[in-house]
């Protein structure tokens, strides 16, 4: 059980968050409902409302976790548990006395949070002897418990995958921008990567490992190579959930199998060029003909179109634009496999779909592509859940944008757990002024709070896998990818600080790292969308009972 001072912290900002909810919740309601419009006119007190929530529900996981002895925690994870609640504390505290206006919070609230009581709680929690602790014991090889017995086998067999034939491979590909090679492809397929989103009466792994198991597999595989290897699993996971939410029996049996063994690879297509999370302007058509249906339009940011033989394809099947995101049907368009950087296929009545891939800083391997669909026809049986699924893509779309959320969280968790690997090496190995780096304070600090940050993220990400195997977790969803995506940038800049100018060098993976990070604020949902149009508005709806 934590300690007093962690349980009169988790109370203090328990009710912190929830005061200023109510009150922002109250200026954005109008005629007994929420404004969104009135929530725009401040966004950032209700963006930041969205990080001190992420942090704040992370921090009371973290806690909980740390202090339950059948985790196989210790002395490390309940130190670093008490940095954490200690710096989130302090940073709601300084959010709050920076715009207590726009929070709706007086003067007496904010000298009882700057109270000599609370500095000296916060100060116990964050004091600088803590970090040396916690600093010395990452700079010695420990970052905590990573799984429980059930999963250990899982995260073993990935773990190797992602030594022996993802990392070696990893800067190679980044360097020259190529295609994942066959050696990582047939790795994964070997060992039932693509099935595990998907349930065990169609050949996946679902019911065996649960969406944790996922989570580890993601992780481990990102922690070798991003978008080559860790981001592979979360096209199949998006469809899939598609699938099992609203497909039809015949479509659950013809899909599902396939897809869990890889003997269909799937893209998902959903951006436009102009248009992104707001899905309600998307312009793409599907036109009823005969026997099926024709694609017109353009898509973009289409990671692994080329290879894909399947992109699940967002469309406007509905005439009425007034209908808006209930015009919207998910429908899979078939191609030949192309390992290119440009592809083009025309279909023997006539209709054809190309892509060329987007050059990016980072995130290489799988290629983004802008994909053009010119008279693309599919069939009556590619339209999910059949004549019952027009209207409906935009719901079974978001069924799928929960777990690949949830994915992307692991994603980061695995590109900070290299950051972090990659900084513990070089601080012990390099030496300035006669001494290893590792052994000045401001390493051990910036060690300290990358291990602690890591495993807090990690931790709350398994959390919600599990609340997403009871069907619930949306919302949690959504806040631990806001977090951790937006928190693995920092992670990441440390790793290649602390590398000085060899963290500048590309023949160190942590300049890969750093500019692989930079993706997770923006895909599978901006982080200011996230923010504001997901969590601040649930946040607040829930404050007014909504």
């Amino acid at each position: 059980m934590a300690d007093e001072l962690l349980n009169q912290i988790k109370s203090k900002t328990t009710d912190i968050l929830k005061q200023i909810t109510e009150n922002l919740a109250k200026r954005a309601e109008v005629g007994g409902k929420l404004s969104v419009d009135k929530m725009d006119e401040n966004q950032v007190v209700h963006y930041n409302l969205s990080y001190s929530t992420a942090e704040k529900r992370i921090s009371d996981h973290f806690i909980d976790y740390a202090f339950d002895s059948a985790n196989g925690t210790g002395e490390m994870e309940q130190e670093m548990s008490r940095l954490f609640a200690g710096e989130a504390a302090h940073r709601l505290r300084s959010e709050l006395a920076s715009r207590k206006d726009e929070y709706g919070v007086n003067d007496a609230f904010l000298n009882d949070l700057f109270s000599a009581d609370m500095n000296a709680k916060i100060q116990s929690l964050t004091a600088s002897a803590r970090y040396n602790k916690v600093g010395d014991m990452a700079l010695a090889g420990q970052f905590g418990a990573l799984a429980t017995e059930d999963h250990k086998e899982i995260r073993d067999t990935y773990k190797k995958i992602s030594d022996q034939i993802v990392a070696p491979r990893a800067e190679h590909i980044h360097r020259h921008d190529e295609f994942i090679p066959d050696e990582i492809l047939n790795a994964l397929l070997e060992n039932g990567a693509f099935g595990l989103s998907i349930p065990e009466e169609y050949g996946g792994f679902l019911d065996m490992l649960g969406n944790v198991g996922m989570m580890i597999v993601t992780e481990e595989l990102s922690r070798g190579g991003l978008a080559f290897a860790g981001s592979l699993i979360t096209r199949p996971e998006i469809l899939s959930k598609a699938i099992l939410k609203g497909g039809t029996p015949e479509q659950k049996t013809a899909w599902l199998g396939a897809l869990a063994t890889g003997e269909k690879m799937c893209a998902v297509a959903v951006t436009e060029p102009d248009y992104g999370s707001d899905v309600a302007g998307m312009k793409v058509t599907a036109d009823k003909v005969d026997k099926g249906w024709v694609l017109n339009g353009v898509k973009t940011w289409c990671t692994f179109a080329g290879y894909a033989d399947s992109i699940m394809v967002l469309a406007r099947t509905e005439k009425d634009p007034g209908l808006k995101h209930k015009g919207l049907s998910i429908l899979i368009a078939e191609k030949p496999r192309d390992k290119g950087h440009k592809f083009d296929f025309t279909q023997p009545s006539g209709g054809r779909v190309n892509g060329s891939a987007i050059p990016t800083i980072g995130y290489r391997g799988m290629h983004s592509f802008e994909v053009s669909f010119d008279n693309y026809f599919v069939p009556d049986a590619n339209l999910i859940g059949g004549e019952e699924g027009r209207g409906k893509g935009f719901y079974l779309q978001m069924e799928g944008f929960a777990g690949g959320r949830v994915q992307t969280a692991a994603r980061a968790n695995g590109v900070m757990q290299a950051s972090l690997e990659a900084a513990v090496r070089y601080a012990n190995d390099r030496k300035v002024f006669a001494r290893p780096i590792g052994e000045y304070q401001m390493t051990k600090w910036k060690i300290a709070r990358m291990a602690m940050i890591v495993q807090a993220s990690r931790q709350y990400a398994y959390h919600v896998a599990r609340l997403m195997d009871d069907h619930k977790g949306a919302m949690e969803a959504t806040l631990v990818k806001f977090y951790a995506s937006r928190i693995a940038e920092w992670v990441a800049r440390e790793a290649m600080q602390i590398h000085g100018g060899m963290g500048y060098a590309e023949e160190y993976a942590v300049s890969r790292y750093f500019v692989d990070a930079r993706v997770f604020s923006i895909f599978e949902g901006a982080e200011e969308v996230m923010a504001l149009r997901v969590c601040a508005r649930d946040l607040l709806q829930a404050a007014l009972g909504k």
